[in-house]
């Protein structure tokens, strides 16, 4: 993948006119030049759809459904069960003996069953890791968050387009959880995020609103981004990336709607209609996910420092969610794994004791630590 890099600077300021945009929105943006983040190779909905294997049954949801506390369907939360999953109500601990209770996991609440108050401590939480310094060994990384992005950096080739992408990026999403807990003290439910319902219309969701995520500005008719100004991450500063540079840019986003409608259930379930892990992993890899990557744009766009982006985490839980959905549907998916652990020719197929890293983020682990999300080192489901 090439970047454009060679420009002096990679934002630009451009005045709005009253005559374009109504008065109250008028105010000057800062837009950056898309062709240095590239974006994820795809596959095409119609592609999945003529591969998919038949079903059975339809695929399983994650349950049973917890206790009271735990809300449930599709859509959004009511007062009482807001109230049920507030950190008040639901405060989270985790096993010190990696061990997991089976009947009583952690629960990722779906974002509109999530509270306000366990949103907003969410998004703190992540902004407190940007305002801690950085462990120092990061290249590129000046304060605690980047060190994680900068771990995505470097590993990019050993992690993409290969079996260990979805185990790696459970893995991953887990030490980012820890690091959250553990050194900025949030103490709530982890969410997750349904892309499949908001499909076609990413910028509407409450998500990107100046309450949490900020805005999600469309591409524009030039192929430009818009540099994020307002919300928890507004005016943000990153330092790793495009690519495998460290050149200063900002949080930048260009939604393409054309691109998130095609984040669907039907995809999805396509998808996780395959009964081989490496065949779903490629569907899903090259599918939902990197349509939410490059629908989202900029920065998200962009491979191998995508985790610049906040957002990035949600779309992984997101695409962690269909994984264990995938998984439900056979007890013996959550103890084997197929498919090539690197490039060579032939390969060297991927095992349960292949090692996960995460450059001292956090311990490295094995595969079989993390293929059942309740069997100890992980303990969590999701809400549905």
């Amino acid at each position: 993948m090439r970047f454009n890099l060679a420009a002096p600077a990679l934002c630009g300021v451009v005045a709005v006119s009253a005559l374009t945009v109504p008065h109250p929105i008028e105010k000057r943006l800062q837009l950056i030049d898309l062709a240095q983040f590239g974006s994820f190779p795809t596959i095409t909905p119609e592609q999945a759809h003529a591969e998919a294997q038949p079903l059975l049954s339809p695929l399983p949801t994650d349950g049973p459904q917890a206790a009271s506390s735990q809300t449930s369907g599709h859509g959004p939360a009511t007062a009482e069960e807001e109230k049920a999953t507030t950190a008040e109500e639901e405060k989270v601990t985790t096993a010190a003996d990696g061990t997991c209770d089976r009947n009583n996991p952690q629960v990722r609440y779906e974002w509109r069953n999530y509270s306000p108050s366990d949103r907003k401590a969410f998004v703190e939480a992540t902004k407190c890791l940007m305002g801690k310094p950085s462990a120092g060994g990061f290249e590129g990384s000046t304060n605690r968050y980047e060190d994680i992005v900068s771990v995505h950096q470097k590993l990019t080739p050993t992690i993409h387009q290969r079996a260990v992408f979805l185990v790696w990026h459970r893995y991953y999403v887990s030490v980012y959880e820890s690091i959250m807990r553990e050194e900025c003290g949030f103490d709530r439910p982890f969410p997750w995020w349904d892309e499949t319902l908001d499909s076609g219309k990413f910028a509407q969701s409450d998500l990107f609103s100046d309450d949490y995520f900020g805005p999600l500005p469309a591409k524009t008719s030039d192929g430009q981004g818009t540099c994020i100004q307002s919300g928890t991450f507004g005016g943000l500063t990153l330092h790793i990336g495009p690519g495998s540079a460290f050149q200063e840019h900002c949080l930048a986003r260009a939604v393409d709607e054309s691109l998130t409608a095609t984040v669907s259930s039907q995809f999805v379930q396509d998808c996780n209609s395959r009964t081989s892990y490496d065949d779903m992993r490629g569907c899903q890899e090259l599918g939902p996910h990197a349509y939410g990557h490059n629908g989202v744009g900029a920065v998200m766009a962009e491979v191998q420092a995508s985790p610049g982006d906040p957002i990035f985490f949600m779309h992984h839980l997101f695409v962690d969610h269909s994984f264990r959905i995938w998984q439900n549907a056979d007890a013996s998916r959550t103890t084997t794994i197929n498919g090539c652990a690197d490039a060579n020719n032939p390969c060297t197929p991927i095992t349960l004791d292949y090692t996960l890293t995460s450059n001292g983020l956090r311990p490295d682990t094995t595969v079989r630590n993390v293929m059942d999300t309740l069997g100890g080192y992980l303990c969590y489901r999701y809400n549905y």
